[in-house]
């Protein structure tokens, strides 16, 4: 007997030493990064899946400031998307962000399935380029889950946030900051959830809640309606003398698919934030001439391509079917989904997507991708009450934004116990990135320089 015991008890120190000494996670290969000055680039290798049930890992690139000593700690700076890379805004970012840089270490990562180990879709990725709006064909959408195959649930945003906590350990940080943008908010906020003694602070830019209160983020009703908010504050500014509302509302009820000009005014915006052009072209076809707005909408479809290393359309699409709230549940057969998104939208007042319609909601690409995913183990989301942890949040958004309308971030101010909303009037998506005034900067630099 007491050999028994004996051999038992070797074979549960061997276990538990082995459970002691697994790797942790580690940056290797580092090397001066490629015409960027002053920053390393590393790989970060993470499992593929975190749970251990599915085999493989995954090589993510990082670029981090050599500033090691900064007096601030790390600056974790996370792109959009889902779908776009970060090390090559690296130089961009670190321009723009200058100010703050001396106090801070910046790092940035390809979030996985992004840059060089991006996901690859070739047709998904022709059809819709960076657009969320602009609707697939179904036979895109199934021959992207085709390449995934059984791995097409390991790229959620639960997946990446244990990745940036295993960059964290990397990096030897107990804490950092992390400032989002677009996408990157919805990471930043899941992080901080999921970690919340790992966080010193939060810049969200461009917000998506980390939370959907009103269940509309497939639907996108409250974009839809912000249209309407947005062309009316554009007009009044350069005094056009018209509603363009209503103008909008006449035209998609005439003749003109509602899905690719909403998808063309909200990629407008990347453009010229004050939407002049757009709102000409909207007011001349209401009077009869449609040529101009139909030749715009068709260019700025062809302006939304990028390869699969500049935006990963795969990669969007696997994110997006694995986060969202959608009308059915996760386990709905294809087949079924479409009868319980027409149940969902009757039951919307028409008033939900004026100056749009029913068919703009119905059609919009967020939904027509998910409706084709195949059937894809759910990830939990947090409970639509649960606050972000009592750290100093900044939120920043333009009034003019229509890819992340104001009134989101609102919504996660409301969330937010230790948060400061900074709406910067005339700005579009992206405040840090392309805020053409002074007014988004200055409260970031006032918030992370601060006290």
């Amino acid at each position: 007997m007491r050999s028994v015991v004996a051999a038992l008890s070797a074979a549960l120190a061997l276990l538990t030493a082995g459970a002691g000494t697994a790797a942790a996670p580690a940056l290797t290969g580092a090397h001066p990064c490629p015409g960027l000055s002053g920053f390393t680039c590393s790989t970060l290798t993470v499992p593929l899946d975190h749970s251990g049930r599915v085999p493989g890992t995954l090589r993510l690139a990082v670029a981090a400031a050599d500033t090691t000593g900064a007096e601030r700690g790390i600056l974790l700076f996370l792109t959009g998307g889902p779908g776009q890379p970060g090390i090559p805004a690296v130089s961009r970012i670190a321009s723009r962000l200058a100010p703050v840089l001396a106090a801070y270490r910046l790092v940035m990562v390809d979030q996985r399935g992004t840059g060089a180990g991006a996901i690859r879709c070739p047709e998904l990725q022709r059809e819709v380029g960076t657009s969320d709006i602009a609707a697939p064909s179904p036979g895109a959408v199934r021959a992207c889950a085709a390449v995934l195959g059984a791995t097409r649930g390991l790229y959620s945003t639960r997946d990446s946030v244990a990745d940036l906590d295993a960059l964290r350990r990397a990096l030897g940080a107990s804490t950092w900051t992390i400032d989002g943008v677009s996408y990157g908010t919805f990471v930043a906020e899941r992080y901080a959830l999921a970690h919340p003694g790992n966080v010193r602070a939060l810049v969200l830019d461009s917000v998506l809640p980390h939370v959907d209160p009103q269940a509309d983020d497939a639907l996108y009703v409250t974009g839809l309606r912000a249209v309407a908010r947005v062309l009316r504050a554009a007009c009044s500014d350069l005094n056009c003398g018209y509603d363009p509302a209503g103008d909008l509302a006449w035209v998609v009820r005439h003749g003109i698919a509602p899905v690719p000009v909403w998808d063309a005014i909200v990629t407008y915006e990347f453009v010229d934030p004050e939407y002049q052009l757009m709102l000409d072209v909207i007011h001349r076809a209401r009077h009869g001439d449609a040529g101009p707005l139909r030749a715009l909408i068709a260019q700025v479809h062809v302006g939304a391509a990028a390869t699969p290393e500049f935006f990963s359309s795969g990669l969007h699409a696997a994110t997006l079917c694995a986060d969202l709230r959608l009308p059915w549940a996760s386990t709905t057969p294809p087949a079924r989904r479409p009868a319980l998104l027409a149940r969902r939208l009757k039951a919307l007042p028409d008033s939900a997507f004026w100056p749009f319609t029913r068919a703009a909601s119905a059609g919009n690409g967020l939904l027509k991708t998910c409706e084709q995913w195949p059937v894809t183990p759910a990830v939990p989301g947090p409970a639509p009450a649960a606050k972000l942890p009592p750290v100093p949040v900044l939120i920043l958004n333009g009034d003019h934004d229509l890819s992340t309308p104001v009134e989101w971030a609102r919504e996660e101010a409301r969330l937010a116990p230790n948060g400061k909303l900074v709406v910067v009037r005339g700005a579009s998506h992206s405040v840090q990135s392309r805020e053409q005034g002074g007014t988004g900067l200055a409260a970031l630099r006032s918030f992370l320089l601060g006290p």
